[in-house]
């Protein structure tokens, strides 16, 4: 029962880990990189498709993705696309292929991102807590009901809090990872 409960946790909790590397992800450095753009939805025949179904997404030097649709048709839906993303972007076309720019960051806006980066991190820990409290709480109910006894609940929260502290743990370093990235020139 209490190994069900930990793997349970176990996996809600790197569920939100993956959650939150795939927002910071999102938030954008100076560095060009494909996945900035994972977000970006193209009307495709009456249905919104991610952009990388579309198209081809590749770096062409640091500051700057080329996207090379599939079909030379979809080039004016995929600009509007990139411009209608709250992204701050700007592409520019030439002829079949779509060059979108990094523009660099100034320092108020690194600092800007920075705080986004510390609340995605900070909801990250949050969910991550919520699961250790449901896993405490389903203890407390096998202890109630005389499932377990005392200690293998005491053990199986110590058991939970050390899932807890490992992955929390991880947040921080992807904080700091994403950190380093931003202030990086």
């Amino acid at each position: 029962m209490l190994n069900e409960i930990a793997q349970d946790a176990q996996e809600r909790m790197g569920k939100s880990l993956e959650a939150l590397a795939t927002n910071l992800r999102k938030i954008r450095t100076g560095r060009a990189h494909p996945s900035i753009l994972e977000t970006v939805h193209v009307n495709y025949y009456g249905s919104a498709v991610p952009l990388s179904q579309v198209a081809n997404i590749s770096v062409e030097d640091g500051r700057t993705l080329s996207i090379s649709p599939w079909e030379s048709n979809l080039v004016p839906d995929i600009e509007k696309a990139i411009m209608k993303s709250d992204l701050g972007l700007n592409p520019s076309t030439a002829g079949a292929v779509i060059r979108v720019p990094m523009p660099a960051l100034t320092e108020e806006t690194r600092k800007g991102y920075i705080r986004q980066a510390r609340q995605e991190a900070e909801n990250g820990r949050v969910s991550i807590r919520n699961v250790r409290r449901d896993a405490n709480g389903d203890i407390k109910d096998l202890l109630k009901e005389k499932e377990i006894t005392e200690d293998d609940a005491r053990r199986g929260e110590d058991q939970i809090q050390k899932l807890t502290d490992k992955f929390i743990a991880e947040v921080d370093q992807l904080l700091q990872d994403k950190e380093a990235d931003l202030m990086e020139i």
